[in-house]
Formats: structure tokens, sequence, C-alpha cells
């Protein structure tokens, strides 16, 4: 998953973990413009072609296993080198937090992405996991000591729902049929699942190296994933000599472009510009999303589609610009307090990142 929020969406949009640098920053840095230019263009656009990505690797690989040969081999080869490289030694709750929020984030949120792309079109799978941002705001209201969204939020989030219900709706809506309702639930809860990982996050302890904390979760979540696969019967399935050169680049993208670069410059643009700006990246995605499946998978951009993607998208826009009054803060998403705020947890020391992940 869209990577809201590989495909949400990104990490969702979005993984947490702890900034390594506790001083506050100005967005207008004395970094290059050409690099931050770069950075944004390698978030919005590496990230939404890994819902692609991800669809042509379930076709030769069973989806479990492919999630889980990317997330473990990111955490297999990053861990041991940030750990000589930082000197840092994580806790036992460290671990706790990288065990439970792998586990949600990457088994069962980018897990049932891939699952979910074995039977729906990758550009309808990014739009769904752009409703992460609207799930977030839903969690964080209903937990304990939540605040209630404003009314302005509460439309976008009913514009959301309204969104998901003319992609799953009437067979003949827009004259074009309806999209597997069996995958579109995987994704709806793929997308929960992430809302939830990036909440208990908020709160859990990881190493003041975020690339660290994305490796842990990356060995955690992967973990679970090939265990999940083990016990799913899809070690039968799996052949990896069989798999054709194109099935190996999915695999590769997704590490390579979808894990390494395009986190590292997801972590650049959030320290050099502003996070407005940054959560641009929510409703980018899925159009970038949908134009790749349309271009190299001959996907379909029926009416429905299309009328989905621009109610979901405008209910994104809606929650993630909210006014300064609304939120009670300078976050971009969510309510009074947003789980996806970067610039006011900044500014109280809090040191977080909110990443979802794609």
């Amino acid at each position: 998953m869209p990577r809201v929020t590989d495909n949400l969406p990104e990490k969702p949009a979005p993984i947490e973990s702890e900034m390594a640098n506790s001083g506050a920053r100005s967005p207008a840095s004395s970094s290059p413009t050409g690099l931050l230019v770069l950075s944004f263009l390698a978030v919005y656009l590496l990230w939404g072609g890994t819902f692609f990505a991800m669809r042509v690797g379930v076709e030769s690989f069973p989806p479990l296993i492919l999630a889980g040969m990317r997330h473990f081999s990111v955490g297999l080869v990053l861990y041991p080198l940030l750990r000589w490289k930082t000197g840092i030694r994580p806790t036992p709750q460290q671990w706790k937090t990288a065990g439970i929020t792998g586990l949600l984030l990457l088994c069962v949120g980018n897990g049932g992405v891939c699952w979910a792309e074995q039977t729906v079109p990758s550009g309808i799978a990014a739009l769904l996991v752009a409703t992460v941002t609207l799930w977030m705001v839903i969690v964080d209201w209903l937990r304990p000591g939540g605040d209630r969204p404003s009314a302005r939020i509460l439309f976008g989030i009913a514009m959301g729902f309204a969104g998901m219900a003319i992609l799953i709706g009437p067979a003949r809506l827009g004259l074009s049929g309806r999209i597997d309702p069996s995958g579109a639930g995987v994704l709806i809860a793929a997308s929960l699942a992430w809302a939830c990982g990036s909440l208990y996050s908020k709160h859990g302890a990881l190493p003041t190296s975020p690339m660290l904390g994305v490796a842990m979760q990356g060995l955690c979540g992967g973990a679970a994933l090939w265990v999940t696969a083990f016990f799913g019967g899809e070690m039968g399935r799996f052949h990896p000599t069989a798999a054709p050169p194109r099935a190996w680049m999915a695999v590769g993208y997704l590490i390579v472009f979808g894990s390494c670069i395009g986190f590292t410059a997801y972590l650049y643009i959030l320290k050099e510009s502003t996070a407005a700006r940054v959560g641009t990246y929510a409703f980018v995605n899925p159009i970038v999303a949908l134009i790749v499946g349309w271009v190299l998978g001959a996907e379909a951009l029926s009416a429905r589609t299309l009328l989905a993607a621009a109610v979901i998208l405008t209910a994104v826009v809606l929650v993630i610009t909210a006014s300064r009054a609304e939120r009670g803060c300078g976050c971009f998403a969510g309510s009074r307090q947003s789980v996806a705020c970067v610039a006011c947890r900044s500014n109280r020391s809090s040191k977080k990142l909110y990443l979802f992940d794609r």
C-alpha cells in the first residue's frame, strides 16, 4: 500500500519513526532548490509507481511472499549497517513498538495491498489506499481522549466514503462493472490497519535514527509476512527460478526505488519543505498510479473510476488542507492534533515523523 499515507502511500505515508535531528529548521532551507525539486519528484513518481510494481510482482510471486521479500530484505541490509554507523542499541521497548507497527503497517497494510492487487487494478488500489488519511482522522477521533474533527473534515470523510461506494457500488454504475468486492474489502482493511499502526507508533518509542527504525520495522513486518505466507500455503506456489525477469525487476523496484530512494527523498523534503507541501503526495501518488497503470498496464480508466477518483481525491484535499483554526495547530491533516502532523510536533520538540510507506 500507497503508499495515502507502496502504492499509500508511501509510507502512509504513512511508518513513524523519530527524527535524528531535534533542532527546528526553517522551511526556507539553504539546500539547493534543484535537489528539493528532484526529491519531490522522487516521492511523487517513485511511490506512485510502486502500485504497478506490486501488480507486476503478484503475477509471478504469491502476494505475501512478495511483500515479505521487499521489507525483510530492506531490514536485513539496513539494520546491521545502521547499528554500526549510529552506534545505537535498540531497547526492548523500541523493539516492541517496531514489532507492533511492523505487523500493522507492513504485514496487514502493505501485505493486504499486495494480496488485493491480484484482482484489483493498481490505480484503483492506490485510490482506496489514499483513504488512509481519512481513516487516521476517524481512529484518532474514536480513541480515548480524541478530538472531534471540524465540520469541514467530517464532510471530507463523508465524501471519501462516497467515493469508495462508487467504486464498489452497483455493478453497472458508470457503464462499467464494479471492482472485486473481496479485493476492495481487503484494501479498506489494510488502510484501517495502516491508520491504527500509525497512531500506535505516534505514542511508541523508536530509535533516534529514522532509518534504523525503518530497518527494525522491516525486519519485524517482513518476518511476520513470511510466517503468514508459510501458514497460508504460499510456499508451495513460490517458484523463484521460474519467475521472469519482469517480476524480479518489480521486486528490485520496490526495494531500491520504493523503500530506499523513495524514503530517503521523503525524509529530505520533510526537513527542507513545509508540512503542507509534503502532504501533497497523499493525492499526487494515486494520480500517478492511475496514469502508470493505464499507460504501462493497459488498465481501463472507466467513467466509474474517474468519478471515484475525483470524489476521493477531493475528500483527501479537504482533510489535509483544513485551516489552522479547524485543526488547532499548524498540521496539514486530521483533527485538532493531527496524527500526520510534522510541523507542530517538531516545534514541540517531540521529534516525530510520519510516513505512509509505499
